[in-house]
């Protein structure tokens, strides 16, 4: 298989090049080499690298500035996909896009079905949301896997941010009352080769098109994801000043952002692990072993 990767540099690209490599050649792009904002940039790529499958895991992902920069947000999550998808029909290709949790407004109270009707809180939400569908509307075969709360060894994220300041501080603020499964971007590049594998054998009626949620097993809040990332440093022997029992739990209202984050980003992964056939594993495994990575300072 040829592979063409979009995001090549951010969390779960920098994870893809790595979990794709023993399947086929892999061609992989970022900004500037490839910019999703000019449509031109994304059918030029396309048709160099002529691949069989594309895996686009680049988005604008910055939350809180999407809300006043929409212009740029769109441009990149909401239309490149539908580009990408064309290009894809055109050639046979099939597409693997990565989408978010933060489709849904977290007013739930069990986790979100892949057939609950979305309503996303804010600009990055909205963009993500129309970018899924105008993929699922170019006639590309496609998955999209939605996910939550990805961290990495690679790139910034939540679990480099407490441990920065569990270094710093011996005090924490850290909300209490948004729920999610925290989820590796290694996990979701290691299930995407298995799914990729599997299309080299398998029919293909037998995995459809359509929206796939993917995240680790499991559920925690912000403020209990910290405390495991404390406990998990100490267990280590970081040099920390900050100790778990320290973090403080606080509601969302006293941490207000520009943009209002889902409640509840539980999602129910059955439907990928029927469908696939696979099984994902809890969230505080992937913890174990991002830390273990970063101890050690392998990629």
């Amino acid at each position: 298989m040829k592979f063409l990767l979009l995001g090549r540099n951010g969390q779960v690209g920098f994870q893809l090049r790595r979990a794709l490599a023993p399947l086929g050649e892999v061609a992989a792009f970022d900004y500037p080499a490839c910019d999703l904002a000019v449509p031109d940039s994304i059918r030029g790529v396309i048709d160099a690298v002529s691949p069989d499958v594309i895996v686009n895991a680049a988005a604008y992902t910055a939350v809180d500035t999407a809300e006043t920069s929409p212009q740029l947000a769109r441009a990149i999550n909401s239309v490149a996909p539908g580009i990408i998808g064309a290009e894809a029909k055109k050639r046979g290709a099939r597409v693997i896009h990565y989408s978010t949790d933060y489709v849904y407004d977290g007013t739930k109270t069990t986790p979100y079905l892949e057939t609950d009707e979305t309503h996303p809180l804010g600009v990055y939400g909205l963009t993500k949301r129309d970018g899924d569908v105008a993929l699922m509307e170019s006639g590309a075969e496609h998955f999209v896997f939605r996910t939550s709360w990805v961290y990495g060894v690679h790139g910034a994220n939540f679990l480099k941010t407490v441990l920065r300041l569990g270094a710093q501080r011996d005090k924490l603020n850290v909300v209490a009352d948004q729920f999610g499964a925290p989820t590796s971007a290694a996990l979701l590049a290691d299930v995407t080769a298995q799914v990729v594998g599997q299309l080299r054998w398998r029919n293909p009626k037998e995995m459809p098109s359509g929206v796939y949620h993917v995240t680790a097993s499991g559920e925690t809040s912000w403020h209990g994801f910290a405390q495991a990332i404390l406990r998990g440093g100490v267990a280590r022997r970081l040099t920390l000043k900050l100790q778990p029992e320290a973090v403080r739990a606080i509601p969302t209202s006293e941490y207000p952002l520009p943009a209002q984050r889902p409640g509840n980003s539980r999602l129910d992964t059955s439907l990928f692990c029927r469908t696939f056939g696979l099984t994902l594993q809890p969230w505080q495994h992937g913890l174990d072993h991002v830390l273990d990575q970063l101890i050690t300072n392998t990629p």
